[in-house]
């Protein structure tokens, strides 16, 4: 594993080994294809690992109501980055919560790391 001297350098070079997420899900309301969580995940995990990052997501409860935070955190120099993505539930049920979480996942990883999803 390559040293770096905090997340923004070992992000940058996790970047540079990263590449687009697969669309290989499809929305059958949209007829249309999109790079689900699992795609993103695909797309970063080797690369963040590689240099010494890894990432996780909390959701939250706070004034401005619920929100999933993904953290990307460099264990060797002990820094990090961080993005909230506020949780908007079209359903008030489990289904609908675990979908707005999936959902602020992707965003999150996606806003932290740069990665789209092919054709974008």
């Amino acid at each position: 594993m390559t040293q770096h001297k905090n997340i923004f350098s070992a992000l940058a070079a996790a970047q540079m080994e990263m590449g687009a997420a697969t669309k290989g899900a499809v929305n059958p309301h949209f007829k249309s294809k999109y790079a689900d969580l699992a795609a993103i995940v695909d797309a970063a995990a080797p690369a963040l690992n590689k240099h010494g990052i890894a990432f996780f997501h909390v959701a939250s409860s706070g004034e401005l109501g619920h929100a999933m935070t993904t953290v990307l955190h460099h264990g060797e120099s002990e820094t990090s980055v961080e993005c909230s993505v506020p949780l908007i539930l079209g359903k008030q049920d489990m289904q609908g919560y675990k979908s707005a979480t999936t959902y602020a996942k992707r965003i999150g990883l996606e806003s932290l790391t740069g990665i789209a999803p092919e054709d974008d």
